[in-house]
């Protein structure tokens, strides 16, 4: 891991900044170490991308599925292979502890087996003898019937611009799927998290990739601008912040692409006085605290209803003093870092902001004993938070857990179908009415019964809801085999 200028990987080899006037310092967040200085590139270096996926398209798309997915299965292969490799990658780019960043490989690997299935995946329909005609039939002849098929065909060129909290995984809801369909691919990875990606095409060219069926370009906003408004793009994927999301989305759409534009969530967790109490503060612990609060499943607001925070509020505290911040290979240690500085300093404010308005700060993770260097805010809990204020409303994208105590499961139900956002919702409870209740009233689109994270397995769509999410067929899933392929009719009659 040095600086390079060879920051994109075009046509099957890497490939130099093309007209960079800035660069990125990619730095290890746990020490404060730069692992690359990378140049941020444009339109010159998207327009090679593009060119390269546009001239391996045609032969990509009539290559036969069952190839297409032996490449993907090799695939599958060199990531086994190359575990450790990537997890340590991760660790030192992401600041991810090691068990989260295997996870994160392990999750992109079901993404890579789900593709494989792309030979039935991609089965159309057909309805022999749908109806008759005799309009051209000889005297004495029978009726000549029609008959009609349903295709699933790739678009072409597609797209995809990824966040940097699930460098291996996140990349692999787009790319995988849309090259097993028969698509080529554009990835404008986050620039955080450049070296992770870089690796991850390389190992899927190794695998045996034609060159140009899937291409990276590092760029910052003109890049990723440039991207989904291009004439030759079929298809954009989009994973970050709500703001951006309807950006690409809106953008992306008035260009004439499809898109799909998972955004940011303000996630709650409800827990009823008849929780187990034991996997109830686990599943908040590791829903809140887990990854550094840096995800967009991250519960980050508890609602205990009734006297169920007499005995939630104290446990969770304790258990959240129990957190050990540090680099995240280091043994013991079970909470890494912020992504960089700038993080860090985001979340000290939402702190700040969080004492000013009055809620009761219970657990202060800024005077937590952290390491001196690199980007680290220690588990932070506030209790008595209330509508309105900026704890209950921001995504705040880091270690800190607010707690709003509601009387009734109608009082606490009412949060959530009032919030913008609806990516998850969980409950802790041994009420199978409750649970009824409450996954049919929620509002969210991915909802958690006595599971802290119901993030889905490759097989179901990531299936955000209201401002978590634009678009109408998600990522993963067969709503991607969906997205990354058009439907074709053929209606045919035989004399």
């Amino acid at each position: 891991m040095t600086p390079t200028s060879a920051v994109h990987v075009i046509g099957g080899a890497r490939v130099d900044a093309f007209d960079a006037t800035t660069s990125f310092a990619d730095i290890n967040p746990a020490t404060g170490e730069t692992l690359a200085e990378v140049p941020l590139d444009g339109a010159a270096a998207v327009n090679a991308a593009v060119a390269a996926a546009t001239k391996a398209f045609p032969s990509w798309s009539k290559t036969p599925v069952g190839d297409r997915c032996q490449v993907l299965f090799r695939y599958k292969q060199l990531l086994e292979d190359h575990f450790d490799e990537l997890t340590e990658l991760i660790v030192a780019e992401h600041g991810k502890t090691t068990a989260e960043a295997r996870g994160d490989v392990r999750r992109g690997i079901d993404c890579i087996e789900y593709a494989c299935g792309a030979p039935s995946l991609l089965m159309g329909r057909t309805l022999p003898r749908i109806a008759v005609s005799s309009s051209f039939s000889r005297e004495g002849d029978e009726n000549v019937p029609l008959d009609s098929t349903m295709e699933r065909i790739p678009l072409g060129v597609c797209a995809g611009i990824t966040p940097f909290n699930f460098p291996i995984m996140v990349p692999m809801w787009m790319w995988p799927m849309a090259v097993a369909c028969g698509n080529t691919f554009v990835l404008k990875p986050s620039e955080k998290v450049s070296l992770c990606a870089i690796r991850e095409v390389e190992l899927a060219n190794q695998a045996g990739l034609p060159d140009g069926v899937l291409n990276l370009v590092i760029g910052g906003a003109d890049a990723a601008n440039c991207l989904i408004t291009h004439a030759d793009v079929k298809a954009v994927s989009f994973v970050g912040s709500t703001p951006i999301a309807k950006h690409v989305y809106a953008t992306a759409t008035a260009a004439g692409k499809r898109a799909q534009c998972m955004g940011g969530a303000k996630n709650c967790m409800f827990i009823m006085p008849d929780a187990n109490r034991d996997a109830a503060i686990d599943g908040v612990l590791s829903s809140a605290f887990g990854n550094t609060g840096q995800r967009c499943l991250a519960g980050s607001i508890a609602i205990p209803i009734g006297d169920a925070a007499d005995w939630f509020v104290p446990a969770i505290i304790d258990a959240a003093k129990g957190i050990s911040t540090g680099v995240g290979n280091t043994a013991g240690v079970t909470m890494g870092p912020l992504i960089d500085c700038a993080s860090r300093d985001r979340v000290l404010a939402a702190i700040d902001a969080g004492v000013n308005e009055g809620a009761s700060l219970s657990l202060d993770g800024r005077t937590t004993n952290t390491p001196d260097d690199g980007c680290f805010v220690g588990p932070t809990i506030f209790d008595n938070v209330t509508p309105g204020m900026s704890l209950a409303e921001d995504e705040i994208f880091g270690p800190v857990l607010s707690i709003m105590r509601r009387e009734t499961l109608d009082d606490a139900i009412e949060i959530t179908q009032q919030s913008p956002y609806g990516n998850m919702a969980v409950m802790f409870t041994s009420s199978g009415y409750a649970a009824n209740k409450f996954r049919t009233e929620a509002g969210a689109g991915m909802i958690g019964i006595n599971v802290g994270v119901p993030a889905p397995m490759a097989v179901f769509p990531f299936s955000g809801w209201k401002d978590s999410f634009f678009g109408s067929l998600h990522a993963n899933g067969e709503d991607a085999v969906r997205f990354f392929t058009e439907c074709r009719i053929l209606v045919s009659r035989w004399f």
